[in-house]
């Protein structure tokens, strides 16, 4: 897959430093990734959550952060659209962010 950016998981580590193994090895495992449909998600991620507008939210680093990734499947591109602590995750709207 094909994901934009790389930049703003960086931005998050460098202010939450414990979450930088954690997010390079989701961005390195999706980056070989080949999804095509959220089922493919589901095979390998299990506690990730699929909801509208073709949002997944994966978990981080055993639960503690969230990232929520917007999704075209056609053209294998990950739009990371959100990078959070659960604090910060549940103040949004995942459908639309």
């Amino acid at each position: 897959m094909r994901i934009i950016s790389r930049k703003t998981l960086r931005e998050f580590w460098e202010k939450y430093s414990d979450s930088r193994q954690s997010l390079q090895s989701w961005y390195a495992d999706v980056k070989r990734a080949e999804w095509k449909s959220p089922s493919d998600i589901k095979n390998v991620y299990r506690n990730a959550s699929i909801v509208a507008n073709n949002r997944a939210v994966f978990n981080i680093k055993g639960n503690h952060y969230r990232i929520v990734v917007a999704i075209q499947y056609e053209f294998g591109i990950v739009y990371i659209r959100f990078v959070s602590t659960h604090s910060e995750y549940d103040k949004i709207d995942v459908r639309t962010i």
